[in-house]
């Protein structure tokens, strides 16, 4: 009895060790086929997205048709499609209608952006984005437009955008300057309906607009509606760029304090804060008009080797003008309706169901939130309730009244003081 039990043992543990070997196979297989599954998706996914955002070699071959009929014309073109030694580098598109790449230049290294598809316009109002037709906007000025009138046609479009302004003469000749590529004193027509094709981009005027200052970067050439601007050694202003997988795990104060780890000196930090307070003063009744900052990230900023600032994003950066007319066309239910970008608001007229255009939040206030955690870490003992102080009084600002003008001057040139009394004596404030 015993020897026939411990035989049915004996046959009966290899049928047990086969049926659990069995198993873990199929579990083994079937983890794996997910594995293989999820990856493919996520390299088809990703591949998808990188061919409907990265389109640069497309637009090349349409830009250099155009350069090869006299359609266009521009200090780049030649580079990019004769030499081919304007190369297109890292795709940094973030939409597909707005091409933006790494890239070299010789031995210069830069960013280069070009528009695809449709004529951008800001898109407050009621209006979306029209996309445009093949070639059509190469096709202004006509033949036989003069210089005279081409450089109406320029105060005129720069009127629209940023109002009546007494400077905007000086701004359509340096425009002008920049349309001469070949700088023979001649203005062709393919060259004017190159920068007629520019000056429709909003980011291109806006750094054109920012170059008397030295805010944004260079421009170091052009090629119908494709521009290459001088690269942002250190960009964005601060800040770590997490795995996508990561981002969800990590918390959002664990996520400011590691975002602070990789910053320059604090000396070095405050002269790069005050070329932020710096932009927001010019943009603030500026040489050609004011401009309200609607994305006021460190994203959007980055500095150069002398730890000067640079605008590396001006896509939100929206002339008043233009806002207000924008916002005023527009219906709302709520406050809520009433923003443009992430850091523009109005408030919702109920009686009329339409936003008022005026904003709620100054460009002052929004530049301190960014610039709270980056300059008070690390700043000297002596100054920084003081300047604690006056980061929270410039942070606590609404509204747009005659008032908040003298306070926000104020503010401003109190941080101003306080930050280059600290580091004018210093290296570092030169």
């Amino acid at each position: 009895m015993a020897r026939s039990l411990f035989l049915k043992g004996c046959f009966r543990k290899p049928l047990y060790i086969q049926v659990r070997s069995s198993y873990l196979r199929m579990q083994y297989l079937f983890f794996s086929w997910l594995a293989v599954f999820v990856g493919s998706w996520i390299v088809y996914v990703e591949y998808s997205s990188y061919t409907e955002l990265c389109r640069g070699q497309e637009c090349k071959t349409s830009l250099c048709d155009k350069y090869s009929k006299g359609v266009i014309d521009g200090t780049a073109c030649s580079s990019l499609c004769e030499k081919e030694t304007l190369y297109l580098g890292k795709c940094l598109s973030a939409k597909p209608n707005s091409q933006v790449y790494s890239g070299t230049w010789g031995d210069l290294e830069g960013v280069i952006r070009f528009q695809m598809e449709t004529s951008p316009r800001y898109a407050i109002g009621l209006a979306a984005e029209a996309r445009r037709e093949p070639g059509a906007a190469f096709n202004q000025p006509t033949r036989g437009t003069s210089v005279e009138r081409f450089k109406e046609m320029v105060i005129s479009h720069l009127k629209v955008k940023l109002g009546d302004q007494a400077n905007l003469p000086a701004l359509a000749d340096m425009l002008l300057s920049v349309a001469d590529s070949n700088k023979d004193g001649h203005i062709t027509l393919a060259e004017a309906r190159s920068v007629w094709a520019l000056l429709q981009l909003n980011h291109f005027l806006l750094a054109a607009v920012l170059q008397e200052r030295e805010h944004a970067p260079r421009l170091l050439g052009f090629c119908g509606d494709l521009y290459v601007m001088e690269k942002v050694a250190h960009a964005p202003l601060y800040g770590l760029s997490l795995p996508w997988l990561l981002e969800p795990w990590v918390p959002a104060g664990l996520q400011r304090r590691m975002d602070q780890w990789f910053t320059p000196s604090w000396p070095r930090r405050a002269k790069i804060s005050m070329g932020l307070l710096e932009l927001v003063e010019d943009l603030f009744h500026g040489t050609f008009g004011s401009f309200f900052m609607c994305d006021v990230s460190a994203a959007s900023f980055g500095y150069n080797d002398r730890h000067e600032l640079r605008v590396t994003d001006a896509r939100h950066i929206v002339p008043e003008l233009a806002f207000k007319e924008g916002m005023q066309e527009r219906r709302c239910d709520s406050d809520r309706d009433c923003r443009y970008g992430v850091d523009c608001h109005t408030s919702c007229d109920l009686t009329k169901g339409r936003c008022t255009p005026a904003v709620t939040r100054p460009n002052l206030a929004k530049a301190c939130e960014v610039l709270k955690d980056y300059i008070l870490r690390g700043a000297p003992a002596d100054l920084m309730e003081e300047l604690e102080k006056q980061l929270y009084a410039c942070i606590a600002l609404r509204g747009t009244t005659e008032l908040l003008e003298i306070e926000h001057s104020l503010i401003l040139n109190n941080l101003k003081t306080l930050l280059w009394k600290k580091i004018s004596h210093t290296n570092d404030s030169k």
